[in-house]
């Protein structure tokens, strides 16, 4: 039985819905290794589309073509793609080498579809360039070769994967007559080898120098004729078959890279640009984390983080932090709804965790005065102190004692000014504000106090504060309410600070909530969420250009697929299948994404630094804070962007058909 048979094979193409041309009209065939095979024939004669269907290009034909005793009739896709991987090799007119790889690149191409290791690959590839004559030209592109040189590679191509049919498509057409011997008497060896050869050609020297000539005629074969007996078939060596699979993802990906890096700079601007957008994300982010990492240093640095500021609930019902912030300011003209009692201080005292329960009192505007001068100053938020406040809120001098008082520094810088303020300790100042009395009518609270220290409120706001003993005496002696509105209860620990203000939260009196908790991570939090939204929105903004970015890599991988249809063609002919080509475009698109990525944190570490340094003078604290979790978004983004715009040109790259990508220009 012959190693491979033609039966009754007819092709044909419809021109027109209506019009049907036949190219092959009923070729019955046999052919044996060892054989060099020349089909024979003038242009137009079917001989293409006869090599097309013994190669596995071309699957959609009526007859049969079988391999060894075994029908192809009824492969599959994948078993056409391993069909060309392990039995056909191909030799091009047009040598159809791949540009961007080097000469051992261009061969590794078909032994990455083996076994073999990556040395071993590497050993054949070298070898077989060794016996085509091309040792020397390794590390050489296509470009830099002749056309008797580009042939070599070619048949080396077709070599590595150790086929049993060679088909070779006018091997000689793009060569000297010097250049022609040569190729044939390699190709003759191919045959001496123990495979079967098929040459397509126009060439009647090239026909005479094969075992047997085809000529093909219309679409029928009208002459077989042989010239002399097939080779002899070498001794068998079997265990050094080469095995066939498919090509691997890692293999494909290599691929990929090489591409991206031979058109580097070609990819440059599409980088550039997709950085650009991820940078601008980055930076808005950076910013909103050192914006909140700032606030919360000034908070922390005058807030005890073990502090629960408690709060009457004038509502009676249970809400959240923000909430009930909001719900107090419903109460401002009702001040005595705020008032806490001895009973519900006692209350707190019996919760778990708590090892110090301080009232005190928090009053809104009020007025400081130094005598000597007549204009005062005015700020908000006067009270009184406790733990809640950090041991380095006073910055200058000593936390207050009796009928002392701490002012913030801004304060008295506005008193003394910015070169003196620190001569405001030991001085006297007068504080007033105004409070209520039993009958709910207002009066005036007015003290001369010693100033003890100066605090630094920053952007957290003025800190202005005496001691609960000394401001009790003043509403006293002013005929004032002396209940406390605010209590600082101290919890033993940072881990048992939010427990307690969940015990806070949920004390009860007459049915109702009776308080509300206050803690400096609720604070935070409030803040940081303004601080988030303000740089999400920023952030949203600036992403728009990563919709540009995606559309540019779109078009530039539908313009790279056009560009390199050939290449797609030869790779299928290699015995690569769809999925391959598919990894190859959006493979080559992730690492357009992945070099963006470290652009835009080049760009981000390089321009936050920058920054940082520029405003450094200003708040004593960096301004722009790339996090690990925004290093981690800008490749996940990157790869997330450049994946989805590649999946429609990869697809369309997968789709396209082999025998039609050979064919372009």
């Amino acid at each position: 039985m012959a190693y491979l048979q033609l039966k009754d094979i007819h092709k044909s193409y419809i021109l027109n819905k209506n019009e049907e041309f036949p190219v092959l009209k009923g070729i019955s065939l046999d052919f044996d290794k060892g054989e060099f095979v020349s089909i024979l024939g003038e242009s137009g004669g079917g001989k293409s589309t006869l090599m097309n269907i013994i190669g596995g290009l071309d699957h959609d034909y009526e007859g049969d073509v079988i391999l060894d005793g075994h029908s192809t009739r009824d492969f599959t896709e994948k078993q056409m793609d391993a069909y060309r991987r392990q039995t056909i090799g191909f030799i091009f007119q047009s040598f159809n080498l791949i540009s961007h790889l080097t000469v051992l690149d261009n061969v590794l191409v078909s032994l990455d579809m083996t076994t073999l290791s990556h040395a071993e690959k590497e050993q054949r590839a070298k070898e077989l360039l060794e016996q085509v004559g091309l040792s020397q030209h390794i590390k050489k592109h296509p470009n830099q070769l002749s056309g008797g040189q580009k042939q070599r590679v070619a048949i080396a191509r077709a070599l590595a994967s150790d086929p049993d049919i060679i088909i070779a498509d006018e091997p000689t057409g793009a060569l000297d007559s010097k250049n022609t011997d040569e190729i044939l008497e390699i190709m003759e060896g191919i045959a001496k080898s123990g495979k079967l050869v098929i040459a397509v050609t126009h060439s009647e020297e090239v026909a005479r120098f094969g075992t047997r000539i085809v000529h093909m005629s219309d679409g029928v074969i009208d002459k077989n004729r042989r010239n002399r007996d097939k080779y002899a078939l070498p001794e068998p060596e079997s265990d050094q078959r080469l095995v066939s699979k498919k090509l691997g993802a890692l293999a494909a990906y290599k691929n990929a890279y090489k591409h991206t890096m031979y058109y580097f700079w070609r990819n440059f601007l599409i980088m550039l640009g997709t950085g650009i957008g991820i940078f601008a994300v980055l930076l808005f982010s950076g910013l909103g984390n050192g914006i909140s990492a700032f606030i919360s240093d000034q908070i922390s640095s005058m807030i005890n983080p073990t502090s629960v500021s408690v709060m009457r609930n004038p509502s009676g019902k249970k809400m959240s932090q923000a909430e009930f912030t909001s719900s107090l300011r419903q109460f401002a003209s009702n001040p005595s709804a705020l008032l806490i009692s001895k009973g519900d201080l006692n209350k707190l005292r019996s919760l778990k965790n708590v090892n110090a329960v301080q009232p005190g009192y928090q009053f809104g505007q009020y007025t400081l005065t130094l005598p000597g001068q007549k204009t005062p100053v005015s700020a908000s938020g006067l009270q009184t102190w406790t733990r809640a406040f950090a041991s380095s809120t006073v910055k200058n001098g000593r936390k207050p004692g009796q009928n002392e008082i701490v002012i913030d520094r801004a304060q008295a810088q506005t008193f003394l000014g910015t070169k003196k303020y620190r001569q405001m300790i030991g001085k006297t100042v007068t504080l007033s504000f105004t409070w209520i009395n039993q009958a709910q009518q207002p009066v005036v609270v007015r003290r001369n106090l010693k100033v003890s220290g100066l605090a630094n409120g920053g952007q957290a706001g003025a800190v202005t504060a005496t001691n609960y003993g000394t401001m009790r005496t003043m509403l006293k002696s002013a005929g004032a309410i002396t209940d406390p509105n605010f209590v600082s209860v101290n919890a033993d620990s940072i881990d048992v600070t939010r427990s307690v203000a969940k015990q806070v939260n949920n004390i009860r009196s007459k049915g109702k909530y009776a308080f509300g908790a206050i803690t400096v991570g609720d604070i935070l939090n409030t803040v940081s969420s303004y601080v988030r939204l303000a740089t999400n929105v920023l952030a949203a903004i600036a992403a728009i250009s990563l919709v540009v970015s995606a559309l540019m890599i779109i078009v530039s991988m539908y313009m790279s697929v056009s560009e390199r249809t050939k290449e797609i063609g030869v790779l299928r002919a290699l015995g690569e299948g769809k999925r391959d080509i598919s990894r190859l475009f959006t493979g080559e698109s992730v690492l357009i994404g992945l070099f963006s990525a470290v652009l835009a944190l080049i760009l981000a570490f390089g321009i936050g630094a920058i920054a940082n340094k520029a405003l450094y003078g200003l708040a004593k604290a960096n301004m722009v804070i790339i996090t690990p979790g925004n290093v981690i978004f800008a490749f996940v983004i990157a790869i997330v962007i450049s994946f989805l715009a590649a999946l429609l040109p990869a697809r369309r790259a997968a789709k396209l058909d082999p025998i039609e990508s050979l064919a372009a220009e």
